[in-house]
């Protein structure tokens, strides 16, 4: 599919400190037209120019629903810290989910984003693709990871464009199919594709509060959850601004109207890439959806869940999640990085 933007529609989310940087990039999208569709990307240290003049290896991460790559931070941080600092790791949020900074000059063309779908489910795939296009050196090796919708994203993306260099694809609490079959979609569906416009005015009213009211709110909201990485409350202080919330509503709308079938198709072409990590009590994707997938592909790599993680894994386990990740991927990042790697590896795995 190829989609332009006439006028700039500008997104962008808070800039974080210390290792990780979030920083705006411009793309152009398949017509080879200047979108100016800002996107979020999260990287760690002075990975850039390692992945710009195709010196290493990329650990490429798409979010789930809402796309906010301030939500992964801890999960990056160790997982840049096990491999050694020696392979940069990104992620890119979905368009439209991070509230614009107060400084940036806004200019919105509504009608033009409604026309293109922007923010609907095709869109958030062609704008992960405009930015490897244009940001990403064709040369450059992947390991993507993708997490819930963004599991769907990425097949989408091997499927769309076949000649990427990608060593492994992780797809963790994958929703990749009969998504409005799966309990919580049950729930969900009449709210994301029917009630969602009544949900506006309250978030926009919520919207118009102190942030240390919104601060209080979002902590007494999570409070239930024992293990909660504190660094989660800012990203979602800047989902209740703007319009990022509705946006991540819309795509949700979405995913229950077009996440059907699974890609069985795709799935079989890349197989010896994939690795699936399923949850053992995934309300958006439950357990027999794990074991229909593993009796039609026995010689795929399908793992169910033993550590009690939930879908939102990031909430309170993505320390834990990013050392089990690493250990899937050591081997093929190791075998391609000069030198004793195990060396590196190890004294990283020291650290955490």
């Amino acid at each position: 599919m190829s989609w332009k933007l006439n006028r700039p529609i500008k997104r962008r989310s808070c800039v974080y400190k210390c290792s990780i940087t979030v920083v705006q990039l411009r793309y152009y999208c398949s017509t080879g037209q200047s979108s100016d569709l800002d996107c979020d990307v999260l990287w760690i240290r002075f990975a850039v120019t390692m992945v710009t003049t195709g010196l290493a290896d990329l650990v490429l991460s798409v979010t789930g629903n809402p796309g906010v790559v301030g939500f992964y931070r801890t999960f990056m941080q160790t997982l840049h810290s096990r491999c050694g600092y020696q392979h940069p790791v990104w992620a890119v949020s979905h368009a439209g989910h991070c509230a614009p900074p107060a400084s940036m000059d806004m200019i919105e063309d509504g009608a033009s984003a409604a026309e293109d779908d922007v923010f609907g489910l095709d869109g958030q795939v062609e704008h992960k693709l405009a930015f490897l296009r244009n940001h990403v050196p064709r040369e450059t090796s992947l390991v993507l990871i993708g997490h819930s919708i963004g599991c769907y994203i990425i097949l989408e993306m091997m499927k769309r464009n076949p000649e990427r260099k990608v060593l492994k694809a992780l797809l963790l609490f994958p929703t990749i199919e009969r998504m409005a079959q799966s309990p919580q979609g049950k729930v969900m569906t009449p709210v994301l594709c029917h009630m969602r416009y009544v949900v506006y005015l309250p978030l926009f009213l919520l919207s118009l509060l102190p942030d240390r009211l919104k601060v209080g709110l979002i902590r007494l909201m999570l409070g239930g959850i024992r293990s909660l990485d504190l660094t989660v409350v800012q990203p979602t202080l800047g989902l209740l601004s703007g319009d990022s919330a509705a946006n991540a509503m819309y795509l949700g709308g979405q995913e229950m109207r077009k996440v059907l079938k699974r890609d069985d198709t795709t799935i079989g072409k890349h197989l010896d890439k994939l690795i699936f990590y399923y949850g053992a009590t995934d309300h958006w994707c439950p357990v027999h959806y794990y074991h229909d997938i593993k009796r039609d592909f026995p010689l795929g790599d399908f793992k169910l869940c033993e550590n009690g993680f939930r879908h939102a894994f990031v909430l309170d386990a993505g320390r834990e999640v990013a050392k089990m990740v690493f250990e899937w991927i050591r081997e093929d990042l190791r075998s391609r990085v000069p030198g004793d790697q195990n060396t590196s590896f190890s004294a990283s795995a020291g650290r955490l």
